[in-house]
């Protein structure tokens, strides 16, 4: 019986030769090997796990060069600007699609890339648009110190509300997303239940947890620098960024209940002179042997459900998109945002100074 690593090696093999074969990577962008792309991440551990999943792989099967940069936390002010004013710093970034591909799509700035999910009937429904692909799901969850509560740590968002049975220092993100979500969790809205949200209730709940908040983190480095140094004892955070703790030895146990989870992909912004080599490499990016990799580096889950056949079954027990992890969080709701997201933004900066 064949082991998952050399299952895992022919699948690699197989997978780069049948994009080639099918046109996946581009006549174009075969042609034009000696070319590059410059794409955009989160940089920190994302860097790496998209080095080694993605870009290097990548190189390899086209010889077309993936310069990566670390972008701004939030791309689509910066993605914008470059459309606008055709002044290209890189080819293809990480999009979210509760936060950022419907904004872009609305106003025309994502380039066509002609994705359709019947080419691609192993990713979940919600990772392909015709401009933009979601290659991996990330979660955002309760994380705490077992040094500080032991085998009695909070269990879920009503228990991280509850400052006198967990006494404690809290970090929240500084921001609506995912912040009211918790909220309306933590004061008792079920899962199946949270939209459209009642914003009013959401910020009733945030006033009673805001006394308690020592950090509103801001980037995913500081939340787990604040995790790791054991500077908070709770906190809201991305999975990835909390098992990175675990990973590394600090005494951190994660709380999978009342989770929520978006997914992140790659967008190209539109009139990129190297749009034909960035959509090759967002094709490439589909395969799920290459997906596979990406866990290994961060924990997040991968879009294309075959993945999981070359994933350490332990490892994969970690990811969002596990199944007794999935069924526990609440998928973020992308048009729901995307309509509410500027009001809620004025009203909950305003509320933090307030």
């Amino acid at each position: 019986m064949s082991s998952p690593h050399s299952v895992k090696r022919r699948a690699i093999i197989k997978s780069i030769g049948g994009l080639v074969a099918t046109g996946a990577l581009s006549p174009m962008a075969r042609a034009q090997s000696d070319k590059r792309i410059v794409v955009s991440d989160p940089g920190g551990p994302y860097a790496l796990a998209y080095r080694k999943a993605f870009y290097d792989p990548f190189e390899k099967a086209t010889g077309i060069q993936v310069i990566n940069i670390a972008r701004d936390s939030q791309p689509l002010a910066q993605f914008s600007a470059m459309v606008k004013t055709r002044n290209f710093m890189w080819d293809v970034t990480t999009l979210t699609l509760s936060a950022d591909v419907l904004p872009l799509e609305e106003q025309g700035f994502l380039e066509p890339i002609g994705l359709d999910s019947k080419q691609f009937p192993g990713l979940l429904p919600d990772a392909v648009r015709p401009d933009w692909l979601g290659v991996n799901v990330y979660g955002t969850v309760l994380a705490y110190r077992k040094d500080k509560y032991g085998a009695k740590g909070p269990t879920s968002l009503r228990d991280m509300w509850d400052v006198a049975r967990f006494p404690g220092r809290r970090s929240l993100r500084r921001s609506p997303v995912d912040s009211l979500e918790q909220a309306l969790m933590a004061d008792g809205v079920p899962r199946d239940k949270l939209y459209p949200l009642d914003v009013d209730r959401a910020f009733r709940s945030l006033d009673k947890i805001k006394p308690h908040v020592a950090v509103w983190w801001s980037t995913g480095a500081q939340a787990s620098q604040l995790l790791q140094n054991g500077d908070v004892d709770q906190i809201i955070t991305w999975t990835s960024r909390a098992q990175a703790s675990i990973d590394s030895g600090a005494p951190v146990a994660i709380v999978w209940n009342d989770a929520t989870y978006a997914i992140e992909g790659w967008g190209i912004p539109k009139g990129s002179p190297r749009a034909e080599l960035a959509k090759a490499f967002v094709r490439f990016c589909a395969d799920p042997v290459r997906q596979s990799v990406m866990p290994q580096y961060v924990a997040t889950g991968p879009t294309n459900r075959d993945a999981f056949k070359f994933i350490d079954p332990a490892r994969a027990a970690l990811l969002p998109t596990a199944p007794d992890n999935v069924k526990l969080a609440v998928n973020q709701n992308a048009a729901w945002w995307d309509k509410n997201r500027r009001a809620v933004t004025e009203r909950f900066n305003n509320w933090l100074i307030a």
